[in-house]
């Protein structure tokens, strides 16, 4: 024990997931490559996003800070879970447990005020598409950019206190690939009650509102469509929609199907379901964000093959460049 006034100790040890522990290895390989393709993709939709002009829209500015969102929320995770899955490194320092609770939450809040965000930008878009551009200006989208991240830190920051005020006298060993809120206070050996009535206010407040007020976007956006006279106009309109929907199901029900059986369904879920579907909500939607904007939505489709083919065409000259250049004048 480092804290002998509050029993803090040094280390956690995560044990990956329970019952699966000679497959780790195994399931380091999907791992991995969901992990590799969520960065590509998503440090793609930045670069692209950041550096063309024309994507300077609202729509796009919301989708760049959801890749930086689903950057974070990943990388905050899954290279400590490979660690544990390739070198059996287990241990985990309670401030750097205590972080990497933090980050994992305060980047799913603001996940989910920038969904609500690209709700309302689409809900704009398609029901009021005359005061658009005076509605989502770039001072709006800064102030949105502000309260998401003011929210999350709000909401957030009390976990950190409330598992930094347990005493952990007894064991230190937490069952999953990363620390979560609810797997840390388990281990305390006192009461959590404000720990799990605080994290369902949490989760009714922000979340839950969050989730109503995107299903109201949508009803009045349904209504709008269908009052549209054209097929062709409704059809638009609802594949500009169609992107934001998946992406939404992909985030919400994941994360919904972990918290339930966290709380209510720990005794009926098998460990091993829970922290398979709990790594899957920090690894899936990074990775298939990217893909679906990328195949949903021309103009970063064809961004997205207009830089890699401009890198490539660079790489390929500097080379025979380069080639050239060491053959010299007369042999080249």
């Amino acid at each position: 024990m480092s804290n002998t006034s509050t029993f803090h100790p040094d280390y956690f040890l995560l044990m990956g997931i329970p019952g699966l522990e000679q497959s780790h290895l195994l399931l380091s390989i999907p791992f991995c490559i969901m992990y590799i393709i969520a960065l590509l993709g998503n440090s793609i939709l930045i670069l692209v996003i950041g550096t063309n002009e024309t994507l300077q829209q609202p729509m796009y500015l919301f989708l760049m800070m959801l890749a930086s969102c689903d950057l974070l929320l990943s990388s905050s995770t899954v290279p400590k879970t490979l660690c544990i899955f390739w070198f059996n490194c287990h241990k985990i320092s309670f401030n750097g447990c205590l972080v990497q609770m933090f980050s994992i939450h305060f980047n799913f809040g603001t996940e989910s005020a920038i969904l609500v965000s690209m709700a309302y930008d689409r809900y704009q878009a398609i029901c009021h598409p005359l005061t658009y551009t005076t509605t989502m200006t770039r001072s709006f989208i800064r102030m949105v950019v502000v309260v998401a991240l003011f929210r999350s830190f709000c909401i957030i920051i009390p976990f950190v206190f409330l598992l930094y005020r347990l005493p952990y006298e007894g064991s230190n060993v937490i069952e999953h690939t990363y620390c979560e809120h609810m797997s840390m206070a388990r281990l305390a050996t006192a009461d959590i009650l404000v720990n799990v009535v605080y994290g369902l206010i949490i989760a009714a407040l922000a979340t839950g509102v969050d989730i109503i007020l995107i299903v109201l976007s949508y009803i009045s956006i349904i209504r709008a469509v269908v009052r549209l006279r054209s097929s062709d106009a409704r059809l638009k309109a609802f594949n500009t929609c169609v992107s934001h929907v998946c992406v939404i199901v992909l985030f919400y029900i994941p994360a919904f199907f972990s918290f339930i059986s966290h709380r209510v369904g720990h005794k009926y879920v098998p460990p091993w379901v829970h922290i398979l579907v709990a790594n899957l909500y920090v690894l899936f939607p990074p990775m298939m964000n990217p893909i679906i904007y990328g195949v949903k939505t021309r103009e970063i489709r064809s961004r997205v093959f207009h830089v890699v083919l401009v890198r490539l065409l660079h790489i390929c000259i500097g080379k025979y460049a380069h080639r050239s250049s060491m053959m010299g004048p007369g042999k080249s």
